[in-house]
């Protein structure tokens, strides 16, 4: 083993060789031996042989594996040191070599350490993009689950933040061609995280790329499969793949596909429901997606039967007025529970799909049918009206800091959810039934109107009809969907008919 002397004579040696210093093979090697001396050669060794590495294309994997031996060494300073030069090995046929070693030490415990490692992989990226892809994808593929994990990060996290330059065409190409090999077996984390990779890519920006992102997401979802609602696990899953599908929708990437197969397969099962997510209201979410995504449907084969899968869902949360004794009480004990968070849902994707069959209440359904459906409107318009004056009573003269409390924010969304339910069956009792107006769902953000633009045509605090219609919701930049936290879903929005309003321990509405 050579001394710390020895290593800075054949130092010297090759350093003063300038052109010729390949002809020093024996001064090298001595410097490679370093790695078997104690923790002053070593030290030594970790910045020497990278040094002189491209001198010795014959000694090549020599050096690889010598530095790689002190990028495992004991002593933390020597792992580092040997770990901050390691994109110096990465020229031509080694780069890919030395993407999936720095890739493999991603999985270490030390701060710094793990710092020294994205920085050498950002380092090598900039030099080949493609061949540190091909060792991030070998270890993503084959590596260790800790490798994987942190090697899926780091592609979810460092990618944008490369320039145009280092992220070409050819380059995002191949990231989505290796993260299909990757999508056929991904847990909900990695499935997740792997969308928000390729939706960053700038060529899936276009409506062709994001058309071939929702594909990606039907086939993750499974939608060709019979939905089973008692599998949490088919459940997570078709929740998990429909959250990453809606921001990807818009008027001219439909959302068709996953509507139908909702309708078809979901609604009839929404009471049955199984999930492993503790605390979610699983229909309440279910209602909120299939509302989101209703806004971008596109021609529907089997619009119709859709249609009336949806109504007779509405029908099972907007109950008949109890019937009345001859004093005119009521002749039960228990009033009905108006739903209003699940009939926003219902009543939204309704109106929806309703535009483009404007006479399924008056040409589809049978006299009978329809006469019903208009006395469970009127019945839950006059629960309606009650909630929405006791909420305006809560809310008067509460500004600023007031409204920021736990109760009055449930008030503010309940009172949201009202005046959206009442616009929309406004437009139902029209006659014939209206689709005109738009509203925005109570747990979106309300869009700014920009200077010179009319305003949206619904009023959300008087609940009075939209002046003016338009075609539908517009978004001006994609919106992440966000699931619903849990916190307002089995309390906000059942009403008793004919109670007063209150609020319950912890700002519940009871």
């Amino acid at each position: 083993m050579p001394t710390v002397e020895e290593l800075y004579r054949n130092y010297g040696i090759l350093a003063d060789a300038t052109e010729q210093v390949g002809q020093h093979k024996d001064a090298y090697q001595v410097i490679l031996d370093g790695v078997k001396g104690g923790t002053k050669e070593k030290r030594l060794a970790a910045q020497f042989i990278p040094k002189f590495f491209k001198h010795f294309p014959e000694l090549a994997d020599s050096a690889i594996n010598a530095q790689l031996d002190l990028c495992e060494d004991e002593d933390v300073s020597i792992r580092r040191q040997a770990i901050k030069e390691l994109p110096q090995f990465a020229t031509g046929e080694n780069l890919p070599r030395v993407a999936d070693i720095l890739t493999q030490l991603l999985q270490t415990d030390d701060s710094a350490e793990f710092n020294l490692v994205n920085n050498a992989l950002l380092s090598i990226f900039k030099m080949d993009a493609k061949g540190t892809l091909g060792g991030l994808f070998s270890q993503i593929l084959q590596g260790e689950d800790i490798v994987r994990e942190r090697a899926i990060k780091f592609l979810s996290t460092k990618l944008k933040t490369l320039p145009d330059e280092v992220l070409t065409k050819e380059v995002e190409e191949l990231i989505l061609t290796e993260s299909k090999k990757v999508l056929e077996d991904v847990t909900g984390e990695e499935f997740v995280l792997f969308m928000k990779i390729l939706s960053g890519l700038k060529s899936l920006q276009t409506v062709s790329g994001r058309q071939q992102l929702v594909e990606l997401v039907a086939e993750q979802a499974d939608l060709e499969q019979t939905f089973n609602p008692s599998d949490p696990d088919c459940v997570d899953r078709l929740l998990q793949c429909t959250r990453q599908a809606v921001p990807l929708f818009s008027k001219n990437v439909h959302s068709t596909r996953f509507v139908t197969y909702f309708c078809e397969q979901v609604l009839p099962n929404l009471g049955t429901l199984t999930t492993p997510v503790e605390g979610l209201d699983i229909q309440l979410e279910v209602l909120k997606l299939l509302a989101e995504m209703s806004s971008f449907c596109g021609d529907m084969e089997k619009l119709e039967t859709n249609l009336r899968k949806l109504f007779d869902k509405l029908l099972e949360y907007m109950p008949l007025p109890p019937e009345e004794a001859e004093n005119g009480e009521n002749a039960g004990n228990e009033e009905p529970k108006l739903q209003f968070s699940y009939v926003e849902c219902l009543l939204y994707s309704f109106h929806q799909l309703g535009r483009k069959l404007p006479d399924f209440l008056t040409a589809k359904l049978n006299a009978e049918k329809l006469k019903d459906f208009k006395i469970r409107l009127q019945y839950f318009a006059r629960g309606l009206q009650v909630y929405i004056r006791q909420l305006r009573l809560a809310l008067q003269g509460k500004t600023g800091e007031a409204l920021k409390t736990e109760e009055n924010k449930i008030k503010v969304v309940a009172l949201k959810i009202t005046n959206n339910i009442n616009v929309l069956i406004k437009d139902l009792f029209h006659i014939p039934p209206s689709y005109k107006s738009t509203v925005t769902l109570s747990w979106k953000p309300v869009q700014k109107v920009e200077i010179g633009q009319k305003r949206a045509s619904e009023d959300t605090t008087s609940g009075s009809p939209p002046k003016k219609s338009s075609a539908g919701p517009k978004r001006d930049a994609r919106q992440i969907y966000n699931p619903p936290s849990g916190k307002y879903s089995s309390n906000l929005g059942n009403f008793n008919y004919g109670e007063r309003f209150r609020l319950g321990r912890g700002g519940r509405i009871t």
